[in-house]
């Protein structure tokens, strides 16, 4: 049961982000400053979905890998420390800022650099992410290891 809910919660995870990263190119792009301030307000909205899903994702994780060693587990111990710090530090506080500039009509210099950086940060996440659950599916054997094909 707990390699279900690790799996579901960092695909939900994932797919937050995968949306958050989307939406808010497409907006930017494409669409008018009311549909940029209304993607802001959704990601907020799906920060309650988000972090449960990371919490979750983690913590399962950390239970599932207790007693197991080796590389997969390591590394995946060490990009979801990566991760979460990202997450704590950039990618939920440049939320609510960007948040807050939409609203209130200031598209400067300011917010489409703090834009870029949470574009920028959001990639190396899906990255981090895609990579962990590659290795979480050669941890459960649903998965070959990467690597150079042996021959004869």
């Amino acid at each position: 049961m707990k390699p279900r809910i690790h799996a579901t919660a960092g695909a939900v995870a994932m797919l937050c982000i995968l949306s958050f990263w989307t939406s808010t190119a497409i907006s930017e792009l494409f669409l008018s400053h009311e549909a940029v301030v209304w993607v802001k307000q959704m990601i907020l909205y799906g920060l309650w979905v988000l972090i449960p899903a990371m919490a979750i994702t983690g913590g399962s994780g950390f239970s599932l890998a207790s007693g197991r060693s080796g590389h997969f587990v390591e590394g995946k111990k060490r990009r979801m420390r990566f991760i979460a710090l990202n997450g704590l530090v950039i990618m939920v506080p440049t939320a609510f800022f960007l948040f807050h500039k939409a609203t209130a009509g200031e598209f400067d210099t300011v917010f489409y650099a703090v834009q870029a950086v949470e574009l920028l940060v959001g990639i190396a996440q899906l990255f981090l992410m895609t990579i962990n659950f590659r290795d979480g599916l050669v941890l459960a054997g649903r998965f070959r290891a990467p690597g150079p094909e042996l021959s004869d």
